[in-house]
């Protein structure tokens, strides 16, 4: 877990708590406590206000029209992908934020500081919407070959795992963990190192990988150390880069992406700088988990752009 140094937010705006909350999350697990973190949140004496959404976009859009209405804070409650989309309505603004993790994977919650538990997360929150407080971290900003922009708090993947989720997001069966199974054999049994062109700060890298990953936060994945040093308050980003692995040895590091001793590997080659331009052909990004930008694009550590309720 990483530390976060405090900063108390005097401008922030005082308006209602919006909350972004997906029922889906984490399988539905935490779905029948929903009444009560809302009312854990309105234990701060700031009106709450639940957004309605049936979609992805839909709730990007509702986080969007509800800052621009005045909400004095945005709350998302689920995964990584539910916190991904709330983070780009209040991303470089003076909006805090709080997310509370309640999904299959937590990492921008959890490495920030936030307790797993949602209800501990969520009187975490309403102690900082009491008192005022917010204290800031870095996010990643992405800028596609289009300028289309968009944010992202953890890892953006741009190689195998990014495969793997195209290719599982293209299936309709099976349904359920087993799609993602079968996308994963069905993408070994394809496994070939990409060229990648990487110009960090400047400095122009080519390199045939098998992983690429840029981390704002060291995990993804649900505990995936995959950027083991990252660290979301030092205006860096840490770029990993898994180079010519066959289907054996990539099978045999994988596991060991849990524990962050991957980068030990003679293969992998890790990077820190600023800005990141990412090229290479046939490549969709995933960032936070969510489908994201397609490459080429560029990537900058922001200090400072989102304002944590902590």
């Amino acid at each position: 877990m990483l530390a976060v140094t405090s900063d108390d937010h005097p401008s922030a705006p005082v308006g209602p708590v919006a909350v972004l909350a997906n029922p889906t999350a984490g399988r539905g697990r935490h779905r029948g406590r929903l009444p009560h973190l809302l009312d854990g949140l309105a234990a701060a004496g700031r009106p709450v206000r639940l957004l309605r959404a049936d979609s992805a976009t839909g709730a990007e859009a509702a986080c969007r029209a509800a800052v621009a209405e005045g909400a004095g804070a945005l709350v998302a409650v689920g995964g990584d992908g539910t916190v991904h989309r709330a983070m780009q309505a209040v991303a470089g603004t003076s909006v805090p934020f709080g997310p509370v993790p309640a999904g299959t994977g937590n990492d921008f919650a959890v490495e920030t500081g936030f307790p797993a538990d949602p209800r501990a997360a969520v009187d975490v929150i309403a102690t900082a919407l009491r008192e005022g407080r917010t204290r800031p971290v870095d996010l990643a900003r992405m800028t596609g070959a289009d300028g289309t922009v968009r944010w992202y708090g953890a890892v953006l993947a741009a190689g195998f795992d990014a495969i793997v989720n195209e290719r599982a997001n293209r299936m309709r069966w099976p349904r359920g963990p087993r799609r993602y199974d079968l996308a994963i054999l069905v993408e070994l049994a394809r496994l070939r190192p990409r060229r990648y062109t990487l110009t960090l700060d400047g400095e122009r890298v080519e390199v045939d990988s098998v992983l690429v990953a840029v981390g704002n936060g060291p995990s993804y994945g649900g505990g995936m150390r995959i950027c083991p040093d990252a660290d979301p308050t030092d205006g860096l980003l840490d770029v990993v880069v898994g180079g010519r692995f066959d289907r054996r040895t990539l099978i045999r590091v994988k596991p060991r992406i849990y524990a962050g001793t991957h980068v030990a590997h003679p293969l992998v080659r890790t990077y820190r700088a600023r800005t990141v331009t990412l090229a290479a052909q046939g490549i969709t990004t995933y960032a936070d988990g969510e489908r994201s930008l397609t490459l080429p694009l560029t990537i900058t550590a922001v200090p400072q752009a989102l304002h944590l309720l902590r």
